[in-house]
């Protein structure tokens, strides 16, 4: 009896190479198994190109000669259900039809309307076998950034703060202090790398005049967004560089300045997260780290719009200083990153 669970544990490892190269689509894996071997790999590469289940059939096709015959005999397995309409690539269920796959097991079904289902009826409907189910929660956690713009229309949002081992965010006094060590600014930059955009308030952009990027990790740099209600930043910052696009969210001016973009919201006074987050949505990005500073973590926080908190803890002990935020939620997950402890909580 073949192994249902050990092939899709390897369609989500193959999943997770797509992470901040296929937003706002899904990722997803996929692999086709022939008389217990795998014959062919293939996961959702980048955005606008082929999803993973063409993929992996043109592997099978690359690496036999008699690719046609061994699609007819083997089973296809991948983390989300296979699309049914025509998007930037032709449907995926077509394909698994024209090739005669028999069997198909998908984890989870894709909830965007135009999906949602379809793919799966349009395949039974050919005589295709389809099972359902197959390590779902593992792969539904994998694309729950893909999931919550779907179901909430808005971004997933990751905070991520370090602190004291007393629970202090920042001196009172203002400057800029390092509190983790030189492992999580790596970590943090490879976090960076996996997001849509980055966003700071203002008065972490005039104190720390951070450059949000990824400098420390190979990938691509997260878009930037940064809250300045009266436009009071000093162009001279990094976050204005023009090296990357830069939303600023403010009550003066709407304008675009290259990849500088002036965005004007009416009431910085009442729901504040939620215009920030529709826009963003709006704008097609599906995930949003937020690193500071604290009343910037308060106001999402107090909203209730997060999803998930990254916390390191360093070692050292201060005097006083401004109190980090605290979480009513059990932690996940806590590991040692060097000598800091990072504590992962998650908003459900």
């Amino acid at each position: 009896m073949p192994n249902h669970e050990r092939y899709m544990q390897r369609c989500i490892q193959l999943a997770q190479l797509g992470q901040g190269f296929v937003s706002p689509n899904p990722i997803v894996g996929a692999l086709l198994v022939h008389q217990d071997k795998i014959i062919g790999e293939g996961w959702h590469r980048q955005y606008g190109k082929a999803h993973a289940e063409p993929n992996a059939i043109n592997e099978v096709f690359e690496k036999y000669d008699h690719a046609a015959e061994l699609l007819k005999e083997s089973t296809l397995y991948v983390t989300l259900e296979p699309c049914a309409h025509q998007g930037k690539t032709p449907p995926c269920a077509d394909l698994i039809i024209k090739h005669g796959i028999p069997r198909v097991v998908v984890a989870c079904r894709d909830p965007f309307d135009a999906v949602n289902g379809k793919g799966i009826d349009k395949l039974r409907s050919a005589g295709i076998n389809v099972i359902e189910g197959v390590l779902k929660r593992e792969a539904s956690f994998i694309n729950r950034r893909f999931f919550t713009r779907v179901s909430q229309s808005r971004p997933y949002v990751i905070l991520k703060w370090a602190q004291t081992a007393n629970g202090y965010f920042a001196p009172i006094d203002g400057t800029q202090q390092w509190i983790s060590g030189s492992t999580a600014k790596i970590l943090s930059h490879k976090w960076r790398s996996e997001e849509d955009a980055v966003l700071v308030g203002a008065n972490t952009a005039r104190i720390d005049n951070p450059q949000l990027n990824v400098r420390h990790w190979e990938g691509k740099n997260p878009k930037r967004v940064v809250i300045d209600k009266d436009l009071s930043l000093a162009d001279n910052l990094h976050l204005f560089d023009g090296s990357v696009e830069t939303l600023v969210f403010n009550a003066v001016r709407t304008e675009w300045q290259e990849n500088i973009k002036y965005i004007t919201l009416e009431n910085f006074d009442w729901y504040l997260p939620q215009y920030i987050l529709y826009q963003l949505h709006l704008m097609d990005i599906q995930s949003l780290i937020i690193e500071g500073g604290v009343k910037t973590l308060h106001l999402f926080i107090t909203a209730g719009l997060w999803d998930e908190a990254r916390v390191f803890r360093g070692p050292n002990y201060w005097e006083n200083g401004i109190k980090a935020p605290e979480l009513d939620r059990i932690p996940k997950d806590i590991q040692l990153i060097d000598k800091d402890i990072l504590t992962t909580y998650f908003n459900n």
